[in-house]
């Protein structure tokens, strides 16, 4: 009998033992929850610069308030010549110098660069606030990226490029747009895990920018406070104090005298003596029309996420809930307010676009089952097909309005170009304006030669803004004919209209005849069609709708008019 050998028989090679896993930690986490790849800073740094750079170039003055409350005392700073308002007034003294200061690092240097013309200096400091905007947008786009997920970052990108209210407000020199830039980047620290960072961009906005904005920053400065309580508290209180005592000095170099001009406007619209309904009031639903003037779906779509938010909680709570609840904060507070423009929402603009970007973005997840993530039902196919052409919807409507804007209500801007062509005219001479002062577009835009613009009676009864007077000491002077009651005064007017050399007039058809119609004293130097607002449809002049836009609204003739010399 053979003796055979017993052999142990080989493990199959899926069934070999396996070395130990290494102890899980935060290190292995993956930073991307949404696991698709993400943006970068090329990408949304380049997009933003060129829409940021076709608003400065072709943006229009949405509010009179920045033409004579910023640009005209940043002209008065550059070139000793400038319309002053009551606010700043060292009597009342509710304007912080330190804002503008900030951009005359930008206008003085290009004064020099450019010399006489002041119209290229407009648009260079125009320039910077888009920069700005660029940068902040661009990281609170790679902070979602890397946070949420590419979708929602490129979505997000998309709306704060086209979308109507940012493309303007991203370049207008106001206090509240420079809260938005500030909001946007401190959005975006928050997301990148930086609180301290987060809460020094929040002061700065609130202080340097608008003060009454600090509201909208109150949810996202809490839970950096959470997150670092002392690096985030330290940060805020030194960045607070340090702009609040710079804005001192500089207001005490400017207004003659140690005053508070912060201070002084939360006194004024705050604790009892503020009139801002002197100034306009507006029904309770203004800033819902408004919003979707400017965002149009998109705006219902981000009122929309505190209802999907059970369905997402998991996905989005807290942070993006923190970033987001400012949105219906601010609504809510500022439409208690009796005065109300549109300028006071600019704060959470960029806010508006990752909340309706996070609800589009969401859209699969209304009908996907719980239990399977991976659901591969009709509905939810349906619905990642529907969010292209949702956003594709919400920039297409962005667009058509940005376009009858731009088109319907650019001549203002464009008249007072052509100014400085007619320079033959010789020096000391005068404009002339009337009903339309509210759309003078700054004094950058009248050349040197022309001596003064002088406003003339067209029936308006409330305090128009009067020339820094250098004689009573510039920025230091408190006027006689200043007052905080909007009650017009004698010295607002030029009585004499034969000194006039030209006149700027809208001309609309209405039952009155304009001045400007008298052929025998008047010559038109130039004409730009202006959409009639009275006149035209809200659907058709809203919104640009081809063939339709031109057949629908009505237009008067914005004029340039020049007196005729008698030889």
């Amino acid at each position: 009998m053979a003796l055979t050998t017993r052999q142990r028989r080989s493990s199959p090679p899926d069934l070999q033992t396996a070395p130990p896993p290494s102890p899980y930690s935060k290190v292995d986490k993956p930073e991307n929850p949404a696991g698709d790849q993400r943006l970068g800073w090329v990408l949304p740094l380049v997009s933003l610069a060129v829409l940021r750079y076709m608003s400065a170039s072709s943006n229009i003055i949405h509010d009179c308030d920045e033409v004579f409350n910023y640009w005209e005392p940043l002209h008065f700073l550059l070139y000793n010549t400038g319309f002053q308002t009551w606010e700043y007034s060292s009597q009342f003294a509710l304007r912080s110098y330190l804002y503008i200061i900030f951009h005359k690092l930008v206008g003085l240097p290009a004064s020099w660069w450019f010399g006489e013309e002041k119209v290229r200096v407009f648009y260079a400091v125009r320039i910077f606030l888009g920069i700005l905007s660029v940068i902040a947008d661009a990281a609170l786009v790679v902070a979602l990226s890397r946070k949420y997920g590419k979708r929602l970052a490129s979505y997000t990108l998309a709306m704060l490029c086209l979308a109507s209210g940012c493309f303007f407000a991203s370049t207008s020199f106001l206090p509240s747009s420079f809260s938005m830039y500030a909001m946007s980047l401190s959005s975006a620290l928050y997301l990148f895990e930086k609180p301290a960072a987060a809460v020094l961009s929040a002061a700065t906005g609130v202080i340097l920018g608008w003060p009454f904005s600090v509201l909208a920053f109150l949810p996202l400065t809490i839970f950096s406070l959470k997150k670092r309580f002392y690096h985030a508290f330290l940060s805020g209180v030194i960045t607070s104090l340090f702009l609040v005592a710079l804005s001192a000095v500089v207001d005490q170099y400017y207004y003659g005298k140690w005053t508070s001009s912060i201070l002084n406007l939360l006194i004024y619209n705050v604790f009892g003596g503020g009139e801002s309904h002197l100034y306009g009031t507006e029904g309770q639903l203004f800033y819902l029309k408004n919003g979707f003037n400017n965002f149009n779906f998109c705006f219902i779509l981000a009122l929309l996420f505190i209802a999907i938010l059970p369905i997402v909680k998991k996905k989005y709570a807290p942070d993006l809930l923190v970033i987001i609840s400012p949105v219906y904060i601010w609504l809510a507070f500022m439409s208690l307010q009796p005065h109300k423009e549109e300028r006071f929402l600019y704060p959470i603009y960029p806010l508006i676009c990752v909340s309706a970007s996070a609800v589009i973005e969401s859209l699969p997840d209304l009908f996907r089952d719980k239990y399977n993530p991976n659901d591969p039902s009709l509905l939810v196919t349906i619905a990642k097909a529907v969010r292209p052409l949702v956003l594709g919807l919400i920039l297409c409507a962005s667009h058509s309005r940005t376009f009858s804007l731009i088109n319907g209500y650019s001549a203002p801007v464009e008249i007072y170009k052509h100014l400085e062509h007619y320079d033959d005219v010789g020096e000391g001479s005068v404009v002339c304006v009337g009903s339309e002062w509210h759309r003078f577009p700054s004094s950058f835009f009248v050349p040197d030669y022309i001596r003064e613009v002088r406003w003339i009676d067209d029936g308006f009864r409330g305090l128009l803004p009067l020339p820094f007077n250098v004689t009573l000491g510039g920025t230091s002077a408190a006027p006689p004919y200043f007052n905080n009651k909007n009650q017009a005064t004698d010295q607002q007017y030029l009585q004499d209209i034969a000194k006039c050399t030209f006149f700027v007039e809208l001309h609309l058809e209405r039952p009155y005849i304009p001045r400007g119609s008298d052929l025998n004293t008047w010559e038109v130097m130039a004409a730009m069609h202006y959409m009639d607002r009275e006149m035209s449809p809200p659907k058709y002049r809203s919104f640009f709708i081809p063939y339709l836009w031109q057949q629908n609204n009505v237009f008067g003739l914005y004029k340039l008019l020049k007196r005729i010399s008698k030889s």
